[in-house]
Formats: structure tokens, C-alpha cells, sequence
């Protein structure tokens, strides 16, 4: 008896609240809402083209896990996650670019080591291009360190039947040429032309500290132009710059405001180079190439967001988190233009650790594709109410 009543008190003391399960989970509800973050809450909404710059800041600033996350979730509701684009680039006319941006070893203006180089020879480059079929890539991109194509109509005309070859060959073809107008974007696309990549580098802000040759307009005029002749838009930009933060953000908020989200939106890591301007820049690390990739996967769901230059610098795991927070797109190949980049055997390898495949070429991009892109009405638009009285 006295066993009993000994532990009566302590079972009596058991007890749960009085607080009614319904209010439980209100508050629950009320503080897991109030908690979320801006990743959380963009991450699969419609896509959109009217962002706002504070809107991109905030997922930005997401904690990095949850942006991570959310990153991946939006990655796999518009790609398979396991799939990598594999893209060849090459250099088909190197040095002796009359720009002055700053980060770039090709420039007349700095001494750098980079030789002037004439147009490379037609076999020279269908051979590349081949290779890299061989090794697997499906996109093969050719790169001239040029402002523009004033002058240089018998060149310009060459790279048309180089597109022409390699589109023959079931590659996606790309080139990055300088600026276009809009007849030069017409006949790239007449000639089976991919994709044009033409970069914004950075903010609007910060651009006039990297480069004062080019407008940042004048990169938009290009952009515009390819897009407008039904070219696919490779357009993306460079951190570690010196920029700051709310820089990276700008570039996203420009991008992601386009008429049309461009079709990949590579992320570099700068690579400084002796004798450039930024030769003692410090190298940025992967979590902010994380915080990068993942921000732009959000804000442009169904973009290719290419893991691109500085990629040498990371392992194995750092780059399964890049791929993991929405990258979906490499360069392949021991050299990028005139900068290092990965082994193909170590990149074979890397491809096996993490059990990613090839993705396979995609011919329907630009005018070519069955569905055109819908975004969302931006905030403005207001539709216009029927009158009943005309019914």
C-alpha cells in the first residue's frame, strides 16, 4: 500500500497542458511562417521576369543551408539533378583585344605574356570541335578576342561555315565574338547558330571600375540583338572582382529582368592573371560560388547555370555543392580561352564519384523551341475589368 501511494504523486505529475491542440498548432503554424526564409519562399513560385533587386537581396542573404536546399529543390522540379552540360571552348582568334577589362590576360593593354594571335586555321578548329564530341562534350563554343566584327567580314564569314560544320556534326554550337548587331545575329542564326554568349560581367554600378571601353548598354544592344534573331542567350558574369555583394545581386536582378531569362547564365570565379589590374585580387571561395549559383537558380528555374572559370581551383566535394545548389553546365577541356581549367581525366573521374551523366544536346532553343517561356504579369499590370452593361 504504501508502494502505491508513493508513486501515485509521481504519475499524477504527468500531466500535459490544458492548451487546446488546435491553438498548439496555430502558433506552430504562426512561427514556422514567420521563420521561413526568402529562399524558402521564392523557391518554386512561377516563373517571373519583374524581381525586384530587394527581393534577389534577400534570398541572397538566405542562411546558406536553406539556400542551398532550396537551390537544389527548384534545380530538380526543371532538370534532371544528376545531368551536367558538357561545353568545349576555344580560343579561335587569341590576344590583341583593344579592350581594357581588367581582369582579362588577352588585353593589348596589359602584359600579360598572351601573344596576338591570327584567326586559327578552319582545320584546326573542326578538329577541336570533333575532340571534343569525342570526349564527350555537346556544346562547342568559339571565342575571338574581338570588340566587335567592324572589318572583319572575310573572318566573320569563315565562323559562319565553321557553324554550319559543327552543327553537322550534333553539337550545339556557340560563339562569343564581341558586339553584334542585328543583321550579324540574323546571319549566325541563318547559319544554325546555338547560342551567343555575350557577358554582363558585373553590376551596372560597379562595371565602370572593370571596364570603360564598352557601355553596359552596349551589352544589353547585343544581348538584345541575338535574342531578337532567335539565338539562345549565354550571358553571366564574374565574382571576385572586388565587387561587393549587392553587385553580384545587381547582375542577378539584371539577368533575371530580361525580356527573356537568358538560356544559361555561366558564374566565373576570377582567375587573377599577372599582369592584369586585378593580378592580386584574393580568390573567392565556394560558398560564395554556392550562395551565387543557388540565388540564380531561384530567380531563373529553368536557365542553364553553368559552374564555369575558376572551377580548377575547387575539389571534388566543393564542386557536388555547386552542382548540388542548382548548377547544371561545366567547361571541359585543360584551358579555358587562355586560362587553365580542369583535366578531362580528372573531370571523367568526378563525373563518376558523383554519379553524374552527360546531358544531351538540345537543338530546340531560341526560335527553334516548341514552347515559348511564360512569366509571370509583373506587379504593375493591371487587367482590365469588363463592363457588365456590354454583355
Amino acid at each position: 500500500m504504501s508502494f502505491r501511494l508513493l508513486i501515485r504523486p509521481l504519475t499524477q505529475t504527468r500531466s500535459f497542458s490544458t492548451t487546446l491542440p488546435s491553438r498548439l498548432a496555430s502558433v506552430t503554424q504562426k512561427t514556422a511562417t514567420e521563420s521561413l526564409s526568402a529562399a524558402a519562399l521564392h523557391a518554386g513560385t512561377p516563373m517571373r521576369n519583374d524581381w525586384t533587386r530587394e527581393e534577389i537581396q534577400a534570398i541572397y542573404d538566405s542562411p546558406l543551408m536553406d539556400l542551398l536546399y532550396y537551390g537544389a529543390k527548384v534545380h530538380r522540379e526543371n532538370f534532371n539533378g544528376r545531368e551536367v552540360q558538357q561545353c568545349t571552348l576555344l580560343s579561335i582568334k587569341t590576344g590583341g583585344c583593344t579592350e581594357d577589362c581588367k581582369y582579362c590576360p588577352q588585353s593589348s593593354r596589359y602584359k600579360t605574356g598572351v601573344k596576338a594571335q591570327k584567326l586559327l586555321d578552319s582545320d584546326e578548329i573542326l578538329y577541336a570541335a570533333q575532340r571534343a564530341k569525342d570526349a564527350g562534350s555537346t556544346r562547342f563554343c568559339m571565342g575571338a578576342a574581338w570588340r566587335d566584327l567592324a572589318g572583319r567580314k572575310s573572318n566573320f564569314n569563315k565562323i559562319l561555315d565553321h557553324v554550319k560544320v559543327i552543327r553537322s556534326m550534333g553539337m550545339e554550337v556557340c560563339c562569343t565574338l564581341g558586339m553584334l548587331n542585328e543583321e550579324q545575329a540574323k546571319q549566325l542564326k541563318d547559319a544554325g547558330l546555338t547560342a551567343y554568349n555575350h557577358n554582363l560581367d558585373t553590376s551596372r554600378e560597379f562595371y565602370p571600375k572593370i571596364i570603360t571601353t564598352r557601355t553596359y548598354d552596349e551589352r544589353l544592344e547585343t544581348i538584345n540583338n541575338a535574342q531578337k534573331a532567335g539565338i539562345s542567350v549565354c550571358s553571366g558574369g564574374i565574382i571576385g572582382l572586388g565587387e561587393k555583394e549587392e553587385d553580384r545581386v545587381g547582375l542577378l536582378h539584371t539577368l533575371s529582368t530580361l525580356p527573356q531569362h537568358p538560356e544559361s547564365v555561366p558564374v566565373n570565379a576570377l582567375l587573377a592573371v599577372p599582369g592584369t589590374p586585378l593580378e592580386k585580387q584574393e580568390p573567392v571561395s565556394v560558398f560564395e560560388m554556392v550562395r551565387m549559383i543557388a540565388t540564380a537558380r531561384i530567380v531563373m528555374p529553368k536557365s542553364m547555370v553553368r559552374l564555369s572559370a575558376g572551377r580548377v581551383r575547387f575539389s571534388i566535394p566543393e564542386q557536388a555543392l555547386c552542382f548540388m545548389a542548382g548548377a547544371n553546365s561545366i567547361f571541359t577541356g585543360d584551358k579555358l580561352l587562355t586560362t587553365p581549367n580542369n583535366e578531362m581525366n580528372d573531370d571523367k573521374k568526378m563525373f563518376e564519384i558523383l554519379g553524374l551523366v552527360s546531358k544531351p544536346p538540345n537543338f530546340e532553343q531560341g526560335s527553334d523551341r516548341k514552347e515559348i517561356p511564360v512569366y509571370q504579369m509583373p506587379k504593375c499590370f493591371k487587367p482590365r475589368k469588363e463592363d457588365s452593361s456590354e454583355a
